[in-house]
């Protein structure tokens, strides 16, 4: 009993000498965190700058009186989203809606790993002797619950899909892959594709403007669910010209690699959307792995920090490199648009040119006017400027289905490349002429266009 209370004794005084809170408030400690910029992306500095046009407003629109606001630190992509960027995510949707065809049609067979057959794409689960404590109970109590049954059980992703038809495993991995392509009938020239209308995205997110809004509900009132199909819309390039000759673009530009690094078109509102979740998922579950903190949602940047970006810091300005002309002092154009009437090429670029093409702004965004126009999270009202908040404007109006793109494409004119232009597409549209780049909230430092200074909290 002497040695137990000598023994306690000594480990009380390691503690108090140890770093122990000694019965002090010294706060709950969290893990190490340190400010990392996401691959591709630039910091923008928070600061303050006079939004709108400051110029005459030749189009008489009167939708961008001038008005003094402020936006909080945030980071931006470079460059707009390219095409293989994009089609990072599109295979991902397709891997995985593949995987999980080919687990269900195990899990009806009852086949499980080491059949040599569509067993190996069985859910990881199927193996019930060798599961954790919390996988049995999710198992037990969740499985067969949810929108398709099928939620919470992991995809095996460690074996290859087989593409070759040669390399099929069995006839049931035959029968899951002829599910994924179009029917025989509908296929030409010897070529039988893949029914994109098959990948789709599903996932949730909250509304947390309604919820914090409203006076009663539970939390599931506001948790959404949404389902988009992620291939971009490749008749765009015919259907947004008619009586023109745009075949080889709607052919080629999203699917050959000589396209990899020019900005993805065909691609709506809501799957520009869809994106920034994919990437925030992809994102964080690495983190996970890693034992690291998450990172802020990825995200369409608002109107406000939209234009805040493209400025550079230069204050009204007309263009991202100052302005107010469009070519250089030598006579060369500053920008992929149309500068003449019917010559789309005078600027020595046709449609749209490699995402990292003319000089950046002093931000180091590149295109921030023309090569395409941008989706940005604000819904369009040409009120809007009238009524925002001036600290981190925006307009979030899910009944209002006009979305804001910003700074014009390579199908425009001059005036659409300004960065007090406002232009405005529906949600569920898709345009020869419209790409987005994403945005990620800034956390743990204060940083000002200012000084451009960085204070540690």
């Amino acid at each position: 009993m002497k040695k137990f209370v000598s023994l306690f004794a000594i480990l009380a005084m390691l503690y108090s000498c140890g770093g122990g809170s000694r019965g002090e408030l010294v706060g709950a400690q969290g893990k190490k965190w340190h400010p990392q910029k996401p691959y591709g992306m630039a910091l923008i500095p928070g600061g303050s700058f006079i939004m709108g046009k400051s110029d005459d407003d030749k189009a008489a629109l009167a939708n961008a009186p001038t008005k003094m606001v402020t936006v909080r630190s945030f980071y931006m992509d470079e460059t707009e989203i390219t095409n293989s960027e994009y089609r990072q995510f599109v295979n991902w949707v397709r891997d995985s809606t593949i995987r999980m065809r080919l687990a269900i049609m195990a899990d009806e067979l009852g086949k499980t790993p080491g059949d040599d057959g569509i067993g190996e794409y069985a859910f990881l689960d199927a193996d019930t002797e060798n599961m954790t404590v919390y996988e049995k109970y999710m198992y037990d109590n969740y499985s067969g619950t949810g929108t398709t049954g099928y939620e919470g059980r992991q995809l095996n992703k460690d074996i290859d899909i087989e593409w070759d038809i040669d390399d099929y495993p069995d006839e049931f991995y035959a029968e899951v892959m002829d599910t994924m392509y179009v029917p025989l009938e509908e296929s030409y020239n010897g070529r039988r594709t893949l029914d994109v209308s098959k990948f789709k995205f599903r996932f949730t997110w909250m509304d947390i403007q309604a919820a914090a809004r409203a006076r009663k509900g539970g939390r599931k009132d506001f948790v959404k669910e949404e389902v988009i199909e992620v291939y971009p819309d490749t008749t765009v390039w015919i259907k947004d010209f008619s009586y023109s000759y745009n075949e080889p673009m709607h052919n080629d530009y999203f699917w050959h690699s000589a396209y990899d690094d020019y900005p993805v078109v065909g691609v709506s509102w809501e799957q520009a959307k869809a994106f920034c979740r994919w990437r925030t998922i992809e994102k964080n579950t690495f983190q996970k792995r890693k034992g690291k903190e998450f990172v802020n949602y990825f995200r369409l940047p608002t109107e406000a920090e939209w234009e805040y970006a493209a400025r550079g810091g230069l204050e009204s300005a007309t263009y991202p490199w100052g302005g107010p002309y469009a070519l250089n002092d030598r006579g060369c154009f500053l920008a992929n648009f149309k500068p003449l009437r019917g010559n789309y090429a005078a600027d020595n670029f046709l449609y749209t040119v490699e995402a990292r093409t003319f000089d950046p702004n002093d931000y180091n965004l590149y295109n921030m006017a023309g090569n395409v126009s941008e989706w940005v999270q604000s819904s369009y009202d040409p009120s809007a400027y009238e009524y925002v908040s001036s600290m981190n404007p925006n307009v979030n109006d899910d009944e209002n289905k006009r979305k804001v793109v910003r700074g014009g494409s390579w199908k425009d004119v001059a005036y659409f490349l300004q960065v007090s232009t406002r232009d405005y597409e529906y949600a569920d549209s898709a345009r020869s002429y419209i790409g987005f780049r994403t945005v990620q909230d800034y956390m743990g430092t204060d940083v000002t266009g200012e000084d451009n200074t960085v204070n540690q909290k």
